[in-house]
């Protein structure tokens, strides 16, 4: 028995030292881990290839021309500035009979002032025909609305000549031209040739306003075909 004890306590029990560095499943994950990096760097710039050249989803191009123009619901597309000369005369009566010798003239150039406006809160789905094929959009628009004229007053040059001009004929002439020069502003403003002019300021107008929002919608390069109602 005491040979036993003396013979176990001379016995050594050797335990084995783990190995350096981590262990397998750490070594096979950091092995894996550069694959994964390369992996998602592949799927990303295939991702991003897609999206610049892959096949895009494009809505509906008329929808898309109706929303630019319900944005700006009215388009000033043209102004026009002219002066009109206008003209009235004054004689004074004594009793029945008109007095000539004091007749009183006054002419009055003011600038006058017209804008030409698209409302196009007016424009329908029935005013786009879209080609698919050709890519070509064609636009019916509504009559161009023709403003007031403003007559700067401020500006305005006055001749006055007579041997006496009242207050009360200063007055009436001055009030007279101003009712003579918005009627020949109103005129001028409808002359067709003021109108074509408009009506080729909207057509481009429109033109532009369209080409950048079905760009960036994705159409490219449409070609935009615009006419008034009556051409």
């Amino acid at each position: 028995m005491a040979g036993d004890l003396r013979q176990n306590e001379g016995s050594r029990i050797r335990v084995a030292e783990p190995a350096a560095g981590p262990p397998p499943a750490r070594q096979a994950a950091a092995r894996g881990a550069p694959w994964i990096v390369v992996l998602l760097l592949v799927v990303a710039l295939a991702w991003l290839a897609w999206e610049k050249w892959g096949p895009q989803e494009r809505g509906d191009i008329v929808a898309t021309s109706m929303l630019a123009f319900e944005k700006q619901n009215a388009l000033t597309v043209f102004s026009s500035r002219f002066d009109v000369v206008a003209e009235s005369v004054s004689t004074p009566s004594v009793g029945p009979f008109e007095v000539d010798a004091l007749q009183s003239r006054q002419a009055m150039i003011v600038p006058a002032t017209v804008e030409y406006r698209l409302n196009l809160s007016e424009m329908e789905r029935g005013n786009f025909d879209w080609d698919e094929t050709a890519q070509t959009l064609d636009v019916t628009l509504p009559d161009l609305e023709v403003s007031e004229p403003n007559l700067d007053e401020g500006q305005a040059r006055y001749f006055t000549d007579g041997l006496y001009v009242s207050r009360d004929a200063s007055v009436s002439l001055s009030r007279n031209n101003s009712r003579q020069a918005s009627e020949r502003a109103n005129d001028f403003a409808r002359n067709p040739e003021v109108l074509g002019l408009a009506r080729t300021a909207a057509r481009s107008a429109v033109r532009q306003n369209l080409a950048i929002p079905l760009q960036v919608a994705g159409f490219g390069e449409v070609q935009v075909n615009v006419r008034f109602d009556d051409e």
